[in-house]
């Protein structure tokens, strides 16, 4: 035995431990059905808390870097608007993105792994004089404001499939130009989220706007994974690594960084998916 390691057999005995735990670590993305054999994609959306390009922060970014963590799989973040998103994913062009909700014309295309779900809300302007839907459909003077590609819960769904038919809707490729809209009266009313909540603080939109509840039950959101680029066992693997991060309460140390708590925790009370 070579005498450093007769003089410090402790140190050696970590450093095997350490060796095994590491080759177990990188190990477990094969075991999973997780090869890695070649770089995945995966493509964030600016959107509030979720995410922002300004400071390369949000949910999303957190949740990415721990699935890359975990996965041990080499994954290139990108930024893109969410129509393009979801044209990738269905062409098979981008493996991942996140905080994704599933309709009946997404799962032709698309698999998911749910890490939390939201209520929407309708964001209306005060003048506008509105105390409950109705009265937003029922004005023909009113339009409706909302993100090019994004869908919602159900009653926000109807909503705007409903203006859209009477070209009531006015789509924007983000929050900021929505928000600047509803301070400039061009729209009356826009659909939000609790990401979106910081920004509802601020004095010139909280002085003008209110609030209406859908009172629909939460959606659920989870990491959207490409049918075409992905096969069955590699979204098994990926899918089994968002339900470790649930379990071990890394999800919910994500979310509260940005919620309170008790907020945090009902957004974690995933809903019975279709």
């Amino acid at each position: 035995m070579p005498y450093m390691l007769r003089k410090y057999p402790g140190v050696t005995m970590i450093r095997l431990l350490i060796g095994c735990l590491l080759l177990t670590c990188l190990n477990l993305a094969h075991a999973k059905g997780l090869s890695c054999t070649r770089n995945f994609t995966l493509a964030l959306h600016e959107h509030g808390l979720l995410y922002s390009v300004n400071s390369n922060t949000g949910i999303d970014k957190d949740f990415a870097d721990e699935l890359i963590r975990r996965s041990g799989c080499k994954i290139t973040l990108s930024v893109l608007p969410r129509t393009r998103i979801w044209q990738l994913i269905e062409s098979g062009a981008l493996d991942f993105s996140l905080s994704g909700i599933s309709n009946a014309e997404r799962q032709r295309f698309a698999s998911f792994a749910w890490y939390f779900s939201n209520k929407y809300y309708l964001l209306v302007r005060k003048d506008a004089n509105i105390r409950k839907l109705n009265d937003f459909e029922k004005n023909d003077q009113l339009l409706l404001g909302v993100i090019r590609g994004f869908r919602y819960s159900d009653t926000g769904n109807r909503l705007v499939d409903k203006l859209h038919e009477l070209d009531r809707v006015s789509q924007a490729g983000g929050l900021a130009p929505l928000y600047q809209t509803l301070i400039l009266n061009r729209i009356q009313g826009m659909i939000i989220e609790p990401f979106d909540y910081p920004m509802l603080e601020e004095k010139q939109i909280h002085a003008c706007s209110t609030i209406i509840e859908f009172n629909d039950p939460p959606v659920a959101h989870g990491l959207i994974m490409s049918n075409k680029a992905l096969t069955t066992a590699e979204q098994a693997g990926f899918r089994e690594l968002v339900n470790g991060m649930r379990a071990d309460g890394t999800i919910r140390r994500i979310f509260e960084k940005y919620f309170p708590p008790e907020l945090a925790g009902s957004m974690l009370d995933i809903p019975a998916t279709r």
